[in-house]
């Protein structure tokens, strides 16, 4: 892949995460499920595509992303694979896909080898963390989640913020370093306040993604059907649709990614 200037851009690494982290430069992240849209993020500079278990929702039409399988997972992650060469593709585990250390390197090896992945996502804090140690010793980096826990929706019962009280924000946090010792080289937080983003992010040394956590999180990533304002049921407080004031899928993304580099996005609105 080739930059406006003609010099070649070699993909993105789990270290140049890293540095993008220590250099604070803002890293940016989208869904994708496909490899058309995958390949507008791609050329767009999008830093991260994720393949999440949203595509539940926005392309399955469910209510939730219990519903999705791994074989949904693989077959969009390799949608996404060929339409991408420079962003970092990260792919989601299903529901109830990681339920042993065994199982999830079985579905995490599925993903990387079937769906050219470069690192998977699981949900969960310190319950996880012997089964992040397991994939990382084989050789599978982890991106983790906290929060909001979308595949946990039948035990929360809504979709709401976490972490608003003290005793779940510190419980949030010391999970945050827990991952962190067990290996995460990256972590989404979801739907927590702002002041507990930032302060999870001051603690690791590992890049931070925010959605609806504020904008000190040392990344955004939103979901691509609700940044363009085509999401069945519309858009969560926290998101943006960026197509009113650009017209063209590739200039709202363009204009997202701009937004989160230069601070513009998340704004309080857009935060808890």
């Amino acid at each position: 892949m080739y930059s406006t200037s003609g010099q070649i851009q070699k993909p993105i690494s789990i270290v140049d995460l890293a540095g993008m982290k220590r250099s604070r430069e803002k890293i940016t992240c989208l869904t994708a499920y496909d490899a058309s849209f995958a390949r507008v993020l791609d050329n767009a500079g999008i830093d991260i595509v994720l393949v999440g278990d949203s595509l539940g929702s926005v392309i399955q039409g469910r209510d939730s992303t219990v519903p999705v399988t791994m074989d949904d997972m693989v077959y969009h992650t390799k949608c996404v694979s060929n339409g991408c060469s420079r962003a970092f593709i990260v792919a989601d585990l299903p529901f109830v896909s990681y339920s042993s250390p065994g199982r999830a390197v079985t579905n995490a090896a599925r993903l990387m080898q079937q769906g050219n992945a470069r690192m998977v996502k699981l949900e969960g804090g310190r319950q996880r963390a012997e089964i992040v140690k397991t994939l990382v010793s084989e050789g599978i980096p982890v991106c983790a989640h906290l929060g909001l826990l979308p595949q946990s929706i039948n035990q929360l019962g809504s979709y709401r913020v976490q972490g608003k009280d003290s005793k779940t924000a510190r419980l949030i946090l010391e999970d945050a370093l827990i991952l962190e010792e067990a290996g995460v080289s990256l972590l989404v937080l979801e739907c927590i306040p702002t002041v507990l983003a930032d302060e999870i992010t001051q603690a690791l040394n590992i890049p931070t993604i925010g959605i609806g956590a504020g904008a000190n999180c040392d990344g955004q990533v939103l979901v691509l059907y609700d940044m363009l304002g085509i999401s069945i049921g519309g858009s969560p407080k926290f998101s943006k649709n960026f197509m009113p004031d650009t017209g063209a899928v590739m200039d709202a993304v363009k204009a997202y990614a701009a937004a989160v580099r230069q601070g513009d996005f998340p704004r309080d609105e857009h935060s808890f």
